[in-house]
């Protein structure tokens, strides 16, 4: 490709990109989706592991099976938005129950297998019988019933135990804090992207035969800002806590493949990149290692963008 095809090229290519980051939205892939989890527990309490949770959308007939974890903790994620019935058996007996799930929400819905034990007979007519009162299935279905000491109810004036209420922050609080820092990390890509597109236009320039060393120096104040930025977007990917049980694909597993070429490349160029810088500075023709830094670059360029294109927009 000769210089003038090049520039032309990298300039469609960075108008495309702007107009992308301008115009898309970068929770696209999230938002028709949600996210279903809940604690499983007997009605004393006790989380319930290795129970089986079956989730059928109403809609179209389709199952998703899950299993509880040692915290009685289950997790279905990439469910589309709609009507669900949410089936649990175990040993201890089986429940089941309905939910409507919202675009880009994280939906809780706990259920409680077996049936407390029936209150002995009364032995005389002065005995009173209260008929006791069945654990709630979700704490979106319940009532907002005042409290006696709390303008609002807590958790546990709701029926729930000290255990599952624990479990459940702790579970909501990982999730959440996930949620937040994987959102950043998409739109600090997509910010990324923008001094990236550049940084490969001005390399057009900063390898020419000119003396002059104000594309390069532009180059380089270009290539540092990007390292920057990428820096921090990976920071975030990286420190987003981990959910057991969650099983990653399509689009993701994709994702996380190309950060696996991308993440040395991006490590990679700026090394090569001043030694090439060097050489020219001192009016040598780059060589060596140093001459790898072209295209090192492209390809790294590329993995982050398919990165980027396969979680923000919907295929």
């Amino acid at each position: 490709m000769n210089p003038k095809a090049a520039k032309l090229f990298c300039g469609v290519a960075l108008i495309f990109v702007i107009f992308f980051v301008l115009s898309a939205n970068p929770l696209r892939a999230q938002d028709t989706t949600a996210t279903l989890s809940g604690t499983i527990t007997d009605h004393t309490g006790r989380v319930l592991p290795n129970v089986k949770v079956s989730v059928k959308n109403l809609a179209t007939g389709q199952s998703v099976d899950a299993e509880t974890n040692s915290d009685g903790l289950y997790i279905v994620p990439k469910l589309a938005i709609g009507d669900y019935e949410v089936s649990i058996s175990a040993a201890e007996g089986a429940n089941t129950a309905r939910v409507t799930l919202s675009a880009g929400a994280t939906q809780k819905l706990n259920l409680v297998l077996g049936t407390p034990p029936s209150s002995s007979s009364p032995s005389s007519s002065s005995s009173k019988v209260t008929p006791a009162t069945p654990p709630p299935a979700s704490i979106e279905s319940l009532p907002n019933a005042p409290s006696a000491n709390k303008s609002e109810p807590s958790l546990e004036d709701l029926g729930f135990s000290k255990t599952e209420i624990q479990s459940n922050a702790a579970q909501q609080a990982l999730l959440d804090k996930r949620t937040r820092m994987l959102k950043i990390h998409q739109r600090m890509g997509l910010i990324t992207t923008i001094p990236l597109i550049a940084t490969v236009v001005t390399s057009l320039n900063a390898g020419g035969k000119s003396e002059g060393t104000a594309s390069r120096d532009l180059h380089v104040a270009l290539g540092s800002l990007t390292g920057d930025l990428y820096g921090i977007t990976a920071w975030y990917a990286i420190r987003a806590p981990r959910i057991e049980g969650t099983k990653k694909r399509g689009p993701i597993r994709f994702h996380e493949a190309m950060a696996w070429i991308h993440g040395p490349g991006m490590i990679l160029t700026p090394i090569l990149g001043t030694m090439a810088f060097e050489q020219k500075n001192n009016g040598e023709k780059v060589h060596g290692i140093a001459s790898a830094h072209g295209p090192v670059a492209i390809v790294t360029a590329g993995a982050f963008g398919a990165a980027l294109l396969s979680v923000s927009v919907k295929f």
